[in-house]
Formats: C-alpha cells, structure tokens, sequence
C-alpha cells in the first residue's frame, strides 16, 4: 500500500468533514446552544424573579371563591374572554386562565389570580418575559424572519448531528489493542499546557455530553423540516406536536345546552384520575365542543407526562380518556418531544444535566476553533508539513 493511500484513510475523511462542517457551522451552533442554555431555567428565573405572582398565601384563609367567579372576575378585568383554567393540587399555587381580548388574539394571554381574596396577580408578561422572548427567537430564527432563520438553524442542526457523531468517531482510539489503556479520551488534564488543555476540553467533555446533545439535535428539528417531524412520527407510530391540534372529538347536544359547571369537571377529573398534580381544562368550543382536560401527576417520576380527559359539556360523560403510562413507547416519545428537548421530563434534575450539556455544546465550537488555530500555527512555522491532515484536530 502506497503513502498516499496510507494517508487517505476512512478516518482522515472523518477529520476532514468534522473539522469544514464545524468551521462552516460555527457562529451559528454557538448562538443556539447559548441561548439554549439560557432557555433551560426560564421557568424557576421568571418565577424567581416574581415570586408573589405564581404563590399565594394559603394561611387563615377560610374562603375560596369557585371556579366561575374566578373566570368572571378576570373577564371583567380584561374585558376578555377565557379559553382555559389550571388548578395546581398546592393550594399555595396561584390559578391560571387563559384569557383572549378579541377574535384576532388566538395565542391568548396567562392572567394569575390569588382565589382566597379575588386578586389578580399579574400576567404571563413580566419583566423576564421579554428577554425570554428574544432568546427564544435567537435559538429559533437567529431574530431573522423565520422563513429566513427556520432553515438556517435546521441545517446548522443537521451540521451538528454530523459532528456529534463524528466527533466520537474520532475520540475512539485508531488501534482497537489500545482500549485497554486508553485514558486520553476519558481525562482531562488540567495542569498540561494550554493547547492540550484545549483539546482534551474538546474531546473529553464531548465525549461525556454526546448522548444529550444528539437527543437535543434530534428532537430540534422537529420544528425546523416539515418531512423531518412527519418521518420521525412515523418511525415512532404516533403524529410529532399531534396535541397541539385541536381533537377530534365532539358533544352532541341536546334539548338542554346548559354546561355542566366547572367544579363537577374538576370532581369527574379527579374521580377518573386519581392523584394529586396540575390540572387543565380548555373550554368547549362552539355547541358541540367538549371540555379537554389535561392532568400530571406529581408523584410521577415523568413531570411532564401528561394524562388526557374529554368530557360532554352537557352531561359530563366521558367521551375518551388516555393514560400516559398505557401508552406505547412511540406514542410516549412522540408526546413528548418538546419536553425532551427542552431537559423538562424529570423535572429540575434533567434540567440541571440539560443545562451542563447545553453549555458544553455552547463551549464545543470555541474549543474546536482553537484547536484548528493552533494546528494553522503549526504548520505556519514549519514545524509540520503542510497538508490537509495537519489542519485537522487530533484525534
């Protein structure tokens, strides 16, 4: 065999491609794994932030209004018109409404009232709410259009798919017989000079946050390719974001179009699901809408599992009912893509291995930079010869 063919193994393409696609892709993968690091702890900051808006003082207190006095208050309020309640089983919880001023506003607005004295709390908008936002659009869309920025961020995603896979292609040794004592991509070593301090930061923290940066990549696109969210929920057997439409249910009214009130919702709710945690009930729509109901469980090790209810408005029947836990593996991926995306599913715990992830997905790009840099000033000074190899990270 030949130098040149020595030269041009399947390894050295490996090196070729990770190292043009993370130069090509650089500036991109670190806006969006920064502002998605930010993204992981908006919930626990807005709530740090503005305490007394989600906490209600529950001491001494003998009186609480009912649900439909609740509703009637904010609409009066806001001049609005709510679309949905949630009632968390904390009675130190604050009660959520959605609330819509017009026909033009279909996302609605989340109004929070303290149900012991009738106040209203403050809204979804806060003083972090802003910030949030242009982080949100900034890991989404870049702040471009998002015709724009949508596909942009896609592909940069795919990119990174690419380089995660490669980049642990790379850190396996080049000779299987080294296993056994192969420490390198295992360690960091903190008191070696500053290139190879580098370099192991590159490949060893790489290494250990591989399987959370490719969930995140792989549940990412979703949101980015049509025929990539419509191939991943058939692969899972069960529609990607398919909660989010509205369902296919309907009541059949009668003589009678009076509703069933909201406390005998609740009471049905928690006499099918039987458990503490959050609860959430969207209005009918229309005369042959139905009441849907959403409820966590909060024992459950899944925070973010969620079970479904659809009832008659009318006569309080229960039209279907879907239990998380009876669910097949796909249906209970597919359900829960953002959540897994986002580090939600086991509460702060995931969140907080989310988070370190995040920031060495964020630190990857930089690390990766350095390493090329340095490689450049290698061959810039003659030390090595110049050749497409010796520009590529060590492996």
């Amino acid at each position: 065999m030949s130098t040149s063919s020595k030269k041009f193994t399947l390894r050295f393409w490996i090196n070729q491609i990770h190292l043009w696609l993370g130069l090509a892709s650089a500036i991109i993968l670190f806006l969006v794994c920064a502002t998605g690091t930010i993204y992981v702890f908006k919930k626990e900051i807005e709530e740090w932030i503005e305490p007394s808006k989600y906490e209600v003082a529950f001491e001494n207190q003998d009186y609480k209004s009912s649900l439909e006095e609740q509703i009637h208050f904010v609409e009066m309020k806001t001049k609005g018109k709510a679309s949905r309640i949630t009632l968390d089983s904390d009675p130190t919880k604050s009660v959520e409404i959605q609330i819509h001023e017009g026909k033009e506003d279909k996302r609605g607005l989340t109004h929070y009232v303290n149900p012991y004295n009738m106040e209203l709390l403050g809204t979804a908008k806060g003083p972090a709410s802003g910030f949030f936002m242009t982080v949100f659009k900034m890991h989404r869309w870049l702040t471009f259009d998002t015709e724009v920025g949508r596909p942009i961020v896609g592909v940069s995603t795919l990119i990174f798919v690419i380089l995660s896979i490669s980049g642990l292609a790379l850190w396996i040794p080049k000779k299987w017989k080294k296993w056994k004592n192969y420490k390198a991509g295992y360690r960091i070593k903190w008191k070696a000079s500053w290139k190879r301090l580098n370099h192991d930061l590159h490949n060893v923290l790489g290494f250990y946050a591989f399987p959370i940066i490719l969930i995140m990549a792989l549940t990412g696109l979703s949101w980015s390719f049509e025929w990539y969210k419509d191939g991943l929920g058939n692969v899972l057997g069960a529609e990607v974001f398919g909660g989010k439409k509205p369902l296919p249910f309907a009541s059949t009214p009668s003589g009678d179009t009076t509703l069933i009130s909201l406390n005998k919702v609740f009471e049905i709710a928690q006499a099918e699901l039987n458990y503490q945690g959050k609860t959430t009930v969207a209005f009918p729509k229309g005369e042959d809408g139905v009441f849907t109901i959403r409820k966590k469980n909060s024992e459950r090790l899944n925070k973010e599992a969620t079970d479904l209810l659809v009832l008659d408005p009318y006569n309080g029947k229960v039209i279907e009912k879907q239990v998380f836990d009876n669910k097949r593996t796909g249906e209970k991926i597919a359900s829960q893509i953002q959540a897994i995306h986002m580090g939600e599913t086991h509460g702060l715990f995931s969140k907080i291995i989310y988070f370190f992830c995040c920031l060495i997905a964020t630190s990857l790009p930089v690390t990766g930079i350095f390493i090329w840099i340095n490689k450049m000033k290698k061959t810039g000074n003659g030390k090595k010869k110049r050749s497409l190899k010796s520009l590529t990270p060590e492996a």
